[in-house]
């Protein structure tokens, strides 16, 4: 089943996609309580996909992005860090950080160019969707946890991410303006067919820009099952219903910074005005985002020199 949130003569509704068309849900009924209470709504008249602006299916309680593919870390590393190879502190367990699930943009809208950015760049993922809410998971008890799938764009500023990250916090402005999910909710049961003897699902992925074929990958080249994605992200806290959580981003030019990383320059150029990002991934659907002028950044300064005062002056 494929569950989608979208705009249709200026209402938010929810529904099921289906032949073309979305079913609507009854007004008011929000795909984040549809999950929550494990119970699909009668639906109403068919509308035309064409004809509706489709929205993230959801509003997540809060976004986990992971870095579980070893061939992105190597390429992306070596762009952003100036480091070779991958930490060892990898492979231990997956890694993540929390994005703002207060801008993530659907399937087909506009994204502004960051302000104060001149490296954008895509960044192609699979995003679990949680569905009953957990303390404490084992693998084994994770996998009834998803509901479903979607893809995730998590855009990155490489510019701002490589300064900020000298700091030693991980990424903020550089990830903190957009990432679009959609374009519609895929459930669980739906990709069960995809899975492989070792337990990952092996959905094919590509992404291009402006039509022309960047990178392409499989979701089974993750070194964790999203299975063990979410037994982590469960450890000694609650995972809640609509929580996403990104697998990180595929290999293969699975973004531009990998490729830079790989071949010393940045070639593909970073993203401009007027490209278009398109990603695919089998048994999902597709995601077509046009970049668009932004905003100029606000001037802030920097921090002053301390003045190691102890006491207020009197």
């Amino acid at each position: 089943m494929r569950l989608a949130t979208y705009r249709y003569q200026d209402e938010r509704r929810s529904g099921i996609v289906e032949d073309g068309t979305v079913l609507p849900f009854p007004r008011g009924a929000d795909l984040l309580d549809v999950i929550r209470s494990g119970t699909v709504p009668a639906t109403g008249t068919a509308v035309p996909l064409d004809q509706v602006r489709l929205l993230p299916p959801i509003t997540p309680p809060s976004v986990r992005d992971f870095v579980s593919f070893e061939e992105h870390v190597e390429g992306v590393r070596r762009s952003v860090d100036g480091a070779a190879g991958v930490p060892s502190a990898w492979y231990d367990a997956p890694t993540f950080y929390f994005s703002n699930p207060h801008t993530l943009i659907g399937a087909h809208d506009d994204l502004p160019v960051p302000p104060g950015c001149r490296d954008l760049d895509f960044e192609l993922e699979v995003a679990a969707v949680i569905g009953a809410e957990g303390r404490d998971l084992t693998v084994e008890e994770a996998r009834d946890h998803i509901f479903g799938y979607a893809i995730f764009n998590d855009w990155s500023a490489r510019d701002l991410q490589s300064r900020e990250m000298q700091v030693g916090l991980g990424p903020c402005k550089g990830k903190d303006f957009a990432s679009t999910l959609g374009p519609w909710l895929v459930t669980a049961d739906e990709l069960e067919p995809y899975r492989d003897t070792d337990g990952f699902l092996a959905l094919r992925l590509r992404v291009s820009v402006n039509d022309v074929q960047v990178g392409h990958d499989l979701l089974s080249n993750m070194g964790w099952p999203f299975e063990d994605l979410v037994a982590y992200a469960s450890r000694g806290t609650r995972i809640r219903t609509g929580d996403v959580l990104g697998s990180g981003t595929c290999g293969n030019g699975g973004c531009l910074a990998e490729l830079w990383g790989r071949r010393g320059r940045q070639d593909p150029a970073p993203l401009k005005p007027g490209d278009v990002v398109e990603m695919t991934v089998e048994g999902i659907g597709t995601i077509r985002n046009r970049v668009v002028p932004g905003v100029p950044a606000s001037p802030i300064g920097g921090a002053r020199p301390r003045p190691r005062l102890r006491e207020r002056a009197q």
